[in-house]
């Protein structure tokens, strides 16, 4: 027995070696050479200091700011209750609660009942994390951010122009706008 447990001790820590340490920190230095600032978090910075991720989605619900789109992790963009709501298409609550935020979201931003509401300013992304809403959510909340800040509405939709991030690898997904960046933006016009 002592035969087969020596060398089956060596292994395990062999391995433990090998797969929890030098494997973690090679896979760390890369990242830190080659992707710093992602890999540190996209951590964003102002005057005042760390206002959040540029990776994950925060609650904004004063008429000056553009909104994020809804979030299903925890209380809304709770890192620690990351999920998506799971309920299916045909679920008459998700149906009731997608009806009422399109009510919500035409209401805030002063939009007619015909006007199209993008399926990203009433659904929750997969994860309830997404720091990302649809060009088109944030041309139809330009007007009433533009009239909270007295500002020129071509000035907001500038803005909102020089923050949307291109499609991943130049093809992946669809262009997105980073509602934190774009808020720091206009904070910044101030």
């Amino acid at each position: 027995m002592r035969r087969q447990l020596m060398p089956a001790l060596r292994m395990l820590l062999a391995f433990t070696i090998l797969t929890g340490l030098a494997y973690p920190l090679l896979v760390t230095g890369v990242a830190q050479v080659g992707l710093g600032h992602d890999a540190d978090g996209s951590l964003i910075d102002d005057d005042a200091g760390l206002v959040g991720s540029g990776l994950l989605g925060q609650v904004f619900s004063e008429p000056q700011y553009f909104h994020s789109r809804p979030s299903a992790a925890g209380g809304g963009y709770d890192g620690s209750a990351s999920s998506g709501s799971n309920l299916g298409p045909s679920s008459p609550e998700l149906l009731d609660s997608v009806a009422e935020r399109v009510s919500e979201y035409r209401s805030v931003n002063g939009l007619g009942a015909g006007v199209l509401v993008p399926i990203d300013a009433v659904t929750a992304s997969a994860s309830g994390l997404d720091p990302h809403i649809s060009s088109s959510n944030a041309t139809l909340q330009a007007a009433r951010v533009a009239e909270a800040r007295r500002l020129d509405v071509e000035v907001v939709l500038d803005l909102i122009r020089r923050n949307t991030d291109s499609r991943g690898l130049g093809l992946l997904g669809e262009p997105g706008v980073n509602v934190l960046r774009l808020n720091l933006a206009l904070d910044a016009l101030s």
